[in-house]
C-alpha cells in the first residue's frame, strides 16, 4: 500500500492551521516550538467531528506507530508553513460527517480503513484520468492497438481481480465513496458506489475516446478537458444535429463514390475509410464561427482535398471534374499542379452560425507537412493586419497523415513557433487522419512513440484520439478542440484513428504489403452504412428519407459532371488561395510592370539617417562600449562627403550590428527600435528572434509575405549556407510557386556569402542552385526585358564588406530619380579610352573589391576594365550587350572567387554567348573545381586567391587557347 500513501502529501500544507484552530487550547510542539491555539470552535471541528481527529492525534502522540502511516506523516508535516486553503474546513467537514454517518467516528481502525479506501479510490481514478486512452477501442478494424502495445495498465481495473492493486475487493465494489475535486464523472452527485465509479470512468476514458492531457501543467485546463468528457451525458446530440451529421457523410462517401465511378483509374487519394474528416472539418469551423472566427485558414496533404475542397471549402464541383479532362488546354503560364496540390480561396455565409466566414485551403506540393510553417505565416499576417493580436478572428487548421506526422521534422519546428512572442498564432487545431499506415510502412516500423502525436505533448497540447468509425464522437471531440482553441489560445490534436479503404494511391494493391489488414478493410462496414442504420433504428430518420438524401446529392453530382464537360480551358488564377485584390488585373497580370525610381529625396535619407543613429526613448541606457562609440558616428558619415554608409546602419543583424534593436542595459526586456520612431503613423518596423529553425521559419515568413504585395519580409540566414535546411521550402514554394499555383510572394531572401577564409559551412549560400531554378532561357535574348517582374529576391551579402571602406555610396546614387543599378560598368580611366582595353572583367561581389586592388598594384587601370553584374537572374542582356559592344577588342573574363562548379560561371557563360552570338569566347577565372564549397585552411584560401588574381591580369594568359 506503500503507493497510496497520498493523505500526507497533499494535505501536509494545512496542519498548521488545522491544529491551530483546534477547539481546545492544548499545548502544541513541533520541531521545539510551542503553538497554543486560539481556542475558537470552527464548526467544521465540532461535536463527534473533532472528537475522531483529536482521538487519532492523541492516539499518534503516544505511539506514532499506532496509526495509520498517513496520519503519522499527516502530524509530522502540519508545520510544513504552506498556504492554508480556505475551502479545507469546508471539506474536512464533509468528510468527518462522511465518516460519522457510517459509524466510525469512535473507530479509529475502521476510520483508517476507510480513508484507505478513499486514497485508493482518488488514485485509481487518477489512474483512468491518465492511462485510460491506452485501452480505450480506438481501432475501427479492431486488429491494432492504436500505441502499439497491447500492455493494459495494471492500475486499470480491466478484470476484477485488479482490485488488488489498490487494496480493494469485489465486496467493495457497492461501497459509497466520496468523489474528489478532480473529477466531474458525479455530476451533481459527490459520491458513488465503487462499482459506479469505475463504469463511469470506463466509459469517458476506455470507450471510443482517448485523451491525452494530465502531462499539461495547468491545472485549469486540466479541469477544463475533465469537466468536458467526464459530466455525464455531455456526448448528447439532438435529431437535428444528428440528421446533418448524416446528411454531411453522405456527401463525402458519396463524393468520393462517384469520383471512383467515373475515373476509376484515375490517381485522387481519396478519403475513404476516413470519411468523418469532413464533418469533423465542418464542426470544427462551426463551432470556431460560433466563437467569433471570421478567417480559418488550412493546411493538408493530398489525401481528401478534393473532397475537402468540395464539401468544406465548396469549390465548384465542375471546376473539380474537369481536372479529370486530358484534353483540358492550360490558360496560365507556368507548368501548373496536379489536382490534388491546389488550393483554393472561399468567402461564403457558414449555414450553422449565418455568419461570415473566409476559408483558404493552402497549396502545397507533395512534400508531407512543407506547407505547416507556411499555414502558420500566413495565419500571423492576417492576424496582423486585422490587428487580431489574441486570434480571436483569424485561425489555422492543419491536416495530418500518421506517418508524416510523426516523421517529418518540419512539424517539431513548427510547434515550437506555437508560443513565440513574433511567431504565435494563438493556437492551432492539429487534425490527425490517423491510417495506420504510411504508403505500404506498419506503424510498428515508422515510429519509435506510441503514438504519431506524440510530438504535440512538447508544447503542453491535450490529444483527443477518437475512433472515426463512432461519428458522434468524432464531433463531440471536435467541437471540444474548437472551444479549447478558442478559450485557451493553445495548440490542440484530434487523431482520427481509421483506416485506408484502398492502396496508397487507386491504382496501388495493398494486400502486397498489409495482407492481413486489408482481409479487414474488405470485410470493414462503411461508416455512412452503420450510422444510417443506427439512426433508422432509433427512428431519427427513415430510410427514405435516407435514401433521398443520398439521391439528392448524387444528382448534384451528375448535373455538376455534365456542365464540367463544357470547361475546354483551365485557368490555375481560379484556384488561388492568397489573392491580392488591387494588385492584379481582370487578367492575372500585374497592373504595373515598370520599375519606378528607387530613390528619395535628401531630405528624407538624412531623416532615416539621423532617427536611426538615435536613441529616442528616453532614460534609456545603451551599451556604453561599442554601442555609445557607433551611434554618435552615424551622423559624421552623414556629413562627410555626403557618403551613405548604408550597411553599418541599415544592416541586417549580422555579428556585431545587432543594432536594430537596442537593449537598455540596466532594465531588464526593455527595448527599442528606432527604425519605429520614423514618423507617426507609420506602417511598423518589425525585427525577430526566431527559433533556432531554417526549415520551419523561411516557411513561415514566406507564408506571411503571402498575405500582402505591400510588405517587405525578410529572412536572414545566420550564415548563407544555412538555407540548406530550408532547401524544401525554397525548392517547392519559393522558386516554383508561381509557376505551379500562379501564386505570388515578394520574400526576401538575405544570405551572407564570400569566400572569406571560414571554412567551408561558412562561405558559399550556393548561389548555383537558385540559378539553376531560374526560368530563363540561356539562348534567347530576351525581347521585352522590361516587362520581366522579379517577386522574390535572393540578396547574397559579404560579411566582410559591413566594415570595408570601399563598400559605401554617395547621396547622389540613391537620392529621387535614381533606380537600382542592375549593372555598374566601369567608370574610370578604361571608359575614357575604350579601344585601349584589352581585357573586360566582368564579376560580382565582393571579389571586385579584390580585383580593384590588385588592378591598381600592377597598374593596368587603362588596360583593363572591371563591370559588376548586381542582378545575376533576371540576366541583365540589354546593359551588358552596351558593355560589351563598348570594348570590341578586349579579352571578355568571367571572374569570380567561388570554385568552378559552384558561383555563377555555368549560368552567365552561355547568356554571354547568346549575347555576342558566339562570336567571342568568355574565358573562366576562379578555383578549381571542388566538392567542397570552400576550404578550411587559411593558408591555401589564400594561395588560391592569389592564383587567380595573377591569372586575372596575365593578359597574355589565354593567348593561343581555344574555346
Amino acid at each position: 500500500m506503500s503507493h497510496l500513501k497520498l493523505f500526507a502529501a497533499t494535505l501536509k500544507w494545512h496542519g498548521t492551521k488545522l491544529l491551530e484552530k483546534h477547539n481546545v487550547a492544548r499545548k502544541i510542539f513541533f520541531h521545539g516550538q510551542r503553538y497554543v491555539s486560539s481556542g475558537i470552535s470552527e464548526p467544521f471541528l465540532s461535536g463527534s467531528n473533532s472528537n475522531y481527529v483529536e482521538e487519532m492525534y492523541y492516539a499518534w502522540l503516544e505511539n506514532p506507530k499506532s496509526v495509520h502511516k498517513s496520519w503519522d506523516l499527516f502530524f509530522r508535516n502540519a508545520n510544513a508553513g504552506q498556504a492554508y486553503d480556505p475551502h479545507l474546513p469546508d471539506r474536512l467537514e464533509k468528510k468527518a460527517s462522511f465518516l460519522q454517518s457510517h459509524g466510525l467516528a469512535q473507530t479509529p481502525s475502521k476510520a483508517e480503513k476507510l480513508v484507505e479506501d478513499h486514497l485508493a479510490v482518488q488514485s485509481l481514478i487518477r489512474a483512468y484520468q491518465i492511462r485510460g486512452h491506452h485501452v480505450a477501442q480506438l481501432d475501427p478494424l479492431g486488429i491494432l492497438d492504436a500505441d502499439l502495445d497491447s500492455f493494459v495498465p495494471s492500475d486499470l481495473i480491466t478484470t476484477i481481480d485488479k482490485l488488488g492493486f489498490y487494496g480493494l475487493h469485489e465486496s467493495d465494489l457497492d461501497k459509497v465513496f466520496q468523489l474528489p475535486t478532480t473529477t466531474f464523472i458525479g455530476g451533481s452527485e459527490t459520491s458513488l458506489s465503487l462499482r459506479e465509479i469505475i463504469r463511469r470512468l470506463e466509459n469517458t476514458y476506455c470507450q471510443h475516446i482517448g485523451l491525452e492531457f494530465m502531462f499539461i501543467n495547468d491545472v485549469e485546463q486540466c479541469q477544463w478537458i475533465r469537466q468536458k468528457f467526464e459530466t455525464p451525458g455531455v456526448m448528447k446530440f439532438t435529431n437535428e444535429e444528428k440528421r446533418t451529421l448524416l446528411a454531411r457523410l453522405v456527401r463525402s462517401m458519396r463524393f468520393e463514390d462517384f469520383l471512383a465511378r467515373k475515373w476509376s483509374s484515375e490517381k485522387r487519394f481519396g478519403l475513404e475509410g476516413c470519411e468523418v474528416m469532413i464533418p469533423a472539418l465542418k464542426t470544427i469551423i462551426d463551432k470556431s464561427s460560433e466563437m467569433g472566427i471570421e478567417y480559418v485558414i488550412m493546411g493538408m496533404p493530398h489525401r481528401g482535398r478534393l473532397n475537402v475542397l468540395a464539401n468544406v471549402i465548396r469549390k465548384e464541383l465542375e471546376q473539380i471534374f474537369c481536372q479529370f479532362d486530358p484534353k483540358l488546354e492550360a490558360a496560365d503560364e507556368g507548368s501548373g499542379d496536379v489536382k490534388y496540390h491546389l488550393g483554393m480561396y472561399h468567402e461564403r455565409i457558414n449555414r450553422a452560425t449565418n455568419k461570415k466566414i473566409t476559408l483558404s485551403l493552402m497549396a502545397n506540393p507533395s512534400h508531407l507537412e512543407a506547407v505547416d510553417p507556411v499555414v502558420q505565416g500566413k495565419t500571423k499576417a492576417e492576424q496582423f493586419y486585422r490587428g487580431d493580436t489574441a486570434g480571436k478572428k483569424v485561425m489555422s487548421i492543419l491536416l495530418h497523415g500518421d506517418a508524416a506526422f510523426a516523421g517529418q521534422g518540419v512539424v517539431y519546428e513548427t510547434f515550437h513557433l506555437s508560443d513565440l512572442p513574433s511567431y504565435t498564432t494563438n493556437g492551432t487545431i492539429h487534425v490527425v487522419v490517423n491510417n495506420q499506415i504510411g504508403f505500404t510502412t506498419d506503424p510498428r516500423m515508422a515510429r519509435s512513440s506510441p503514438y504519431p502525436t506524440d510530438v504535440a505533448r512538447v508544447v503542453n497540447a491535450p490529444i483527443f484520439h477518437v475512433n472515426a468509425d463512432d461519428p458522434e464522437a468524432v464531433m463531440y471531440v471536435c467541437s471540444v478542440a474548437a472551444e479549447w482553441r478558442n478559450t485557451f489560445n493553445k495548440d490542440v490534436v484530434v487523431d482520427l484513428v481509421c483506416y485506408r479503404r484502398r492502396g496508397h494511391n487507386e491504382m496501388d494493391e495493398p494486400m502486397f504489403t498489409q495482407p492481413l489488414m486489408y482481409k479487414q478493410i474488405h470485410k470493414q462496414v462503411p461508416v455512412l452504412k452503420k450510422y444510417a442504420d443506427k439512426l433508422i433504428a432509433d427512428g431519427t430518420v427513415t430510410l427514405q428519407e435516407f435514401e433521398e438524401e443520398i439521391a439528392k446529392y448524387d444528382r448534384i453530382c451528375e448535373e455538376a459532371y455534365t456542365r464540367s464537360k463544357d470547361n475546354k480551358i483551365l485557368h490555375i488564377k481560379h484556384w488561388l488561395d492568397s489573392p491580392w485584390p488591387g494588385f492584379f488585373n481582370v487578367d492575372g497580370e500585374p497592373k504595373s510592370m515598370s520599375c519606378p525610381s528607387t530613390g528619395i529625396s535628401e531630405d528624407l535619407l538624412n531623416h532615416i539617417g539621423s532617427v536611426a543613429s538615435s536613441v529616442p526613448v528616453k532614460d534609456f541606457k545603451i551599451h556604453a562600449g561599442q554601442l555609445e562609440s557607433l551611434l554618435p558616428s552615424r551622423p559624421v558619415f552623414l556629413a562627410q562627403p555626403r557618403l551613405f554608409l548604408a550597411d553599418r546602419f541599415l544592416s541586417p543583424t549580422i555579428c556585431s550590428h545587432r543594432h536594430h534593436v537596442l537593449h537598455d542595459q540596466e532594465v531588464d526586456k526593455r527595448t527599442c527600435v528606432p527604425m519605429n520612431h520614423l514618423w507617426e503613423q507609420q506602417a511598423p518596423y518589425t525585427v525577430c528572434n526566431s527559433s533556432l529553425s531554417e526549415y520551419g521559419v523561411l516557411g513561415f515568413e514566406l507564408g506571411f509575405a503571402m498575405a500582402s504585395p505591400n510588405a517587405l519580409v525578410c529572412w536572414e540566414a545566420q550564415f548563407g549556407d544555412f538555407h540548406n535546411t530550408a532547401q524544401c521550402i525554397i525548392d517547392q514554394f519559393i522558386s516554383s510557386g508561381q509557376a505551379k499555383w500562379v501564386r505570388h510572394n515578394g520574400i526576401v531572401l538575405l544570405l551572407p556569402h564570400g569566400m572569406e577564409g571560414m571554412g567551408p559551412e561558412h562561405s558559399s549560400a550556393r548561389p548555383e542552385r537558385f540559378l539553376q531554378m531560374s526560368n530563363d532561357d540561356s539562348d534567347a535574348y530576351p525581347v521585352m526585358l522590361e516587362k520581366i517582374c522579379v517577386l522574390q529576391l535572393i540578396v547574397l551579402t559579404p560579411k566582410s564588406l559591413l566594415r570595408h571602406p570601399e563598400a559605401k555610396s554617395s547621396f547622389d546614387e540613391m537620392v529621387s530619380g535614381t533606380t537600382f543599378q542592375r549593372v555598374i560598368p566601369e567608370n574610370g580611366l578604361a571608359a575614357q579610352e575604350p579601344h585601349e582595353v584589352r581585357r573586360v572583367i566582368f564579376c560580382t561581389g565582393k571579389v571586385y573589391y579584390d580585383l580593384v586592388k590588385e588592378r591598381k598594384n600592377q597598374d593596368l587601370e587603362k588596360q583593363v576594365a572591371i563591370t559588376r553584374l548586381e542582378q545575376i537572374s533576371p540576366f541583365p542582356f540589354d546593359l551588358l550587350k552596351k558593355e560589351l559592344e563598348k570594348y570590341p577588342e578586349a579579352d571578355l573574363v568571367w571572374c569570380q572567387e567561388e570554385h568552378k562548379n559552384s558561383g555563377y560561371y555555368d549560368y552567365v557563360k552561355p547568356r554571354f554567348r547568346t549575347i555576342v552570338n558566339h562570336t567571342r569566347p568568355i574565358w573562366y577565372v576562379g578555383r578549381e573545381p571542388a566538392a567542397a564549397a570552400a576550404t578550411g585552411n587559411k593558408n591555401t584560401h589564400l594561395v588560391s586567391l592569389r592564383r587567380f588574381l595573377d591569372t586575372a591580369f596575365n593578359l597574355e594568359a589565354f593567348e593561343g587557347k581555344t574555346f
